[in-house]
């Protein structure tokens, strides 16, 4: 008996639908899917004496070509609605995660938002044409301008200590536009950020990989003050002291 889509949630439209169409596809549920991915932190609303926090705005889907470079964002919504219900979440959610995909689904198929292609901005497919891995990273790759001698940079593998702790999305956008900056030539890049967004953690991201990469063997992280060197050198830059 055929599954009536409109009885369905958008939980069930995700797993018996658009989670199959994304695996079939290619795509690594253990190191390229990931779903409920928080973004940002509700906004702080405030009425009178009391104040309450807006819901987190988390993305539904976000694929990875590896963990730490995001490709593309897949919002869902119910069968009930329009195909391309969930495009303006996917786009803003594209937006801070800095990547050119942007996918919109409701089970019967999906709207494809592709930056990389401006002639043919949006189109819709079937759920078995959902493009691969492969697919996007090389449209990306082609649309980014990398080279060969780029890549192996570009590419290096962030440090994972176990523990599932992953950059923020403004982290990864730092931290990745850096080391494409470095790749590229570029001397010198600045980064700002306030208090308490965990700038030494993103210095120690760009580091690891910049080292592991064989891109740079001499790195002078400079402090205004001993004790934060002393810091940084036992917490973050722990992994660093063996090399």
């Amino acid at each position: 008996m055929p599954i009536d889509k409109s009885r369905l949630t958008e939980s069930d439209i995700i797993s018996k639908f658009i989670l199959p169409a994304i695996k079939d596809a290619g795509w690594d549920d253990m190191t390229q899917i990931r779903q409920e991915v928080k973004l940002r932190d509700g906004k702080v609303v405030v009425r009178g004496q009391a104040a309450a926090r807006k819901k987190v705005k988390s993305a539904d889907i976000v694929l990875y070509q590896k963990p730490g470079l995001p490709l593309a964002v897949v919002e869902a919504k119910a069968n009930q609605h329009e195909i391309g219900k969930g495009m303006q979440q996917a786009l803003d959610y594209a937006r801070l995660l800095d990547v050119p995909f942007a996918f919109a689904s409701n089970g019967d198929g999906f709207i494809f938002h592709d930056k990389t292609n401006p002639a043919s901005l949006e189109t819709e497919i079937r759920l078995e044409d959902f493009p691969s891995p492969e697919t996007l990273w090389q449209k990306l790759c082609t649309w980014k301008g990398y080279t060969e001698q780029q890549l192996p940079i570009i590419t290096q593998d962030y440090f994972d200590d176990g523990s599932g702790k992953s950059p923020r999305y403004y982290q990864l956008q730092a931290i990745n536009k850096t080391i494409e900056a470095i790749a590229r030539g570029q001397d010198r890049a600045l980064l700002v950020m306030a208090t308490g967004t965990g700038k030494t953690y993103t210095a120690f991201q760009i580091i690891w990989r910049l080292w592991k990469a064989k891109n740079k063997k001499r790195i002078l992280f400079l402090a205004d003050r001993n004790v934060l060197v002393d810091q940084t050198k036992n917490n973050d830059f722990n992994p660093l002291v063996p090399l």
